[in-house]
């Protein structure tokens, strides 16, 4: 048999064999030593993996890591507790001072209601009282009036009985009567 070598390859002269490069060998071992490697290293993981998962359990079904779970949980349920008693007693707080701002804005709001209603009771009183004291004044004059007309009415009847009385005293002066005019007599006598 004979080989050649031409370059790092080897070939042989004897028929139907081949023969192959050196360095092939050499890459089919250096990538079944990574496949051994990767292999390996997944199974050191698993291993691992497994390792801290059975210490976590075992830790946590210790008494000590149970206890600890149990004084946290508390500490958290009473922090929250504390939490929302304090939120709600700020909310009552906020409450009683709308409440409190409420009932202060109503008896404002009441108070100058009472006041509008009092100045317009005041402004009607106000005005009723001039109403009456210029409806009085009225009365007054025509009060007034009707005096003066009672007082021409009559002074007029005066008038007019004295100037009757006057004509009437006339009249009985012109007639002689009431004795202010001498008598004549015109008898037919025979003396």
């Amino acid at each position: 048999m004979r080989t050649s070598v031409i370059g790092s390859a080897a070939y042989s002269t004897k028929p139907g064999t081949v023969i192959f490069p050196v360095n092939f060998f050499s890459c089919i071992s250096r990538r079944q030593q990574e496949a051994e490697l990767k292999l390996i290293e997944e199974e050191t993981a698993r291993r691992v993996e497994e390792a801290i998962r059975k210490k976590v359990e075992e830790s946590l079904n210790s008494e000590e890591i149970k206890m600890e779970i149990q004084r946290r949980l508390e500490e958290g349920r009473k922090r929250l507790l504390d939490e929302v008693e304090s939120q709600l007693e700020k909310e009552k707080e906020a409450a009683l001072t709308e409440a409190r701002r409420k009932e202060e804005q109503a008896r404002k709001e009441k108070e100058e209601l009472e006041k509008m209603l009092e100045e317009n009771r005041r402004k009607v009183e106000e005005s009723q009282r001039r109403e009456a004291e210029e409806q009085q004044r009225r009365e007054e004059e025509r009060y007034r009036e009707l005096e003066r007309i009672q007082r021409e009415k009559e002074e007029a009847m005066r008038r007019k009985k004295q100037q009757e009385e006057e004509e009437r005293v006339n009249q009985m002066k012109l007639l002689g009567k009431n004795k202010s005019r001498p008598k004549l007599s015109f008898a037919f006598g025979s003396k």
